[in-house]
């Protein structure tokens, strides 16, 4: 596997394009599309929330019941959620316009919306921004990019990743863009990711990779505990890189969830740094836990917890809130037993040896703490399973941000 520079467009057959729509943003471009020039087979993961807005709703059937989907309309500003049948309705429109212009199937249509929840959305102007990007899609490297800064909305920074491996004798790539910085809790598997990928694949073991790696990836991180009502990863492969199509859990299938885990870290590390008025990624690694579910819970718990978060901005090695949290998190272990370091580029330094508090150096401790990447390390002796968790600091800015974010 090899990274390499470039976006969603840097499969084979992917183009992209975006506009400025004036949905929500009176300043920036605020919608993106994605095309194959081939049709592609599609998996998709999403939210779990009882609220689901209507472009969950719309992909999920089309993952499920279409035989193939071809193109992807997002727009940022307005979530189009709790819009009830006007909501879906707005799918089904930006469907048959995006459709009409691209001579493709309606049901071979993605959507995705992320912004303010309960308004509806403009269909003039999305119909309009559709009918911009369609002439201007293109598979260039500034086409990609342009396509991930079209879809952020808090963000403070473009979110993109690609990289290569071998299948079949052919040279394979897989490239993503993410949008995500608040409403961070996902549990599926407001964050939005999509992965485009010339491999060829069967639907199926397409599904089951991606369904699989969400669980230690978008599932791992956390920037305020809500699980958003619009949480989606599409995954499309329109096969243009030549190979034998991976129809078995070979060698081949091994290598493409390895470059697909790359994608899906990278993107879910990018969103759980980049959280609403976040100073540094926080990084919570669970060992010697007894199965890998126990690390997981653990992990994410840490991760999670207000005051723990609130901790890594002030750089406070108040380590007890961080084991309170794995007290609370449901997750059965001995807490006598527990060893638990920081880590950073600064150095590392142990706070707890078998339960309990070690002489340490404040001044180490919080020197280790100030850096933009920070790393709790908890040992709790029971196993050989481990989990990673992300998260980011809690800050005044995040509550700023919040506060009037619909105005």
């Amino acid at each position: 596997m090899k990274k390499i520079n470039g976006g969603i467009t840097a499969p084979k057959g992917f183009l992209a394009a975006d506009t400025a729509a004036g949905i929500k943003y009176k300043d920036r471009r605020d919608m993106a599309m994605i095309y194959s020039e081939k049709p592609c087979k599609a998996a998709g993961t999403f939210t779990t929330n009882v609220v689901k807005a209507a472009p969950v709703k719309w992909d999920k059937k089309i993952v499920t019941e279409s035989p193939f989907a071809q193109a992807v309309v997002v727009n940022a500003g307005i979530a189009n959620a709790a819009t009830g049948e006007e909501g879906y309705s707005c799918c089904k429109k930006t469907a048959q316009k995006t459709a009409e212009l691209l001579n493709i199937p309606e049901d071979s249509v993605l959507v995705a919306s992320t912004g303010v929840i309960g308004m509806p959305l403009p269909m003039d102007r999305i119909c309009k921004g559709i009918e911009a990007m369609v002439p201007g899609l293109k598979n260039t490297r500034d086409a990609a990019h342009t396509a991930a800064l079209a879809i952020m909305t808090t963000d403070t920074h473009e979110k993109e990743v690609s990289v290569q491996f071998e299948a079949g004798g052919a040279t394979c790539t897989i490239g993503g863009m993410c949008k995500g910085s608040g409403m961070i809790h996902p549990n599926m598997c407001t964050m939005l990711s999509f992965i485009t990928t010339d491999a060829a694949i069967s639907k199926e073991l397409l599904q089951e990779a991606l369904s699989e790696d969400i669980v230690d990836t978008y599932n791992m991180i956390s920037v305020d505990g809500d699980t958003s009502t619009n949480d989606t990863v599409l995954l499309l492969a329109n096969g243009m890189a030549g190979n034998a199509e991976i129809t078995e859990k070979n060698e081949d299938y091994q290598s493409f969830k390895e470059a697909l885990n790359y994608i899906n870290t990278t993107l879910a590390k990018e969103m759980a740094g980049d959280g609403e008025g976040a100073t540094a990624l926080f990084e919570v690694k669970v060992k010697g836990a007894e199965t890998k579910e126990q690390a997981r819970i653990l992990s994410r718990a840490v991760v999670s917890s207000n005051l723990s978060k609130a901790a890594i901005y002030g750089h406070d090695a108040n380590f007890g809130r961080f084991l309170c949290a794995m007290g609370y998190s449901g997750a059965d272990f001995d807490p006598e037993k527990v060893d638990m370091f920081f880590e950073s580029a600064a150095g590392k330094i142990q706070v707890i040896a078998d339960g309990a508090a070690v002489d340490f150096d404040e001044d180490t401790a919080t020197r280790i703490l100030s850096e933009q990447v920070v790393t709790a390390i908890a040992d709790i002796k029971m196993g050989n399973e481990e989990a990673t968790a992300w998260g980011c600091d809690l800050t005044y800015d995040y509550i700023k941000i919040n506060a009037d974010y619909r105005s």
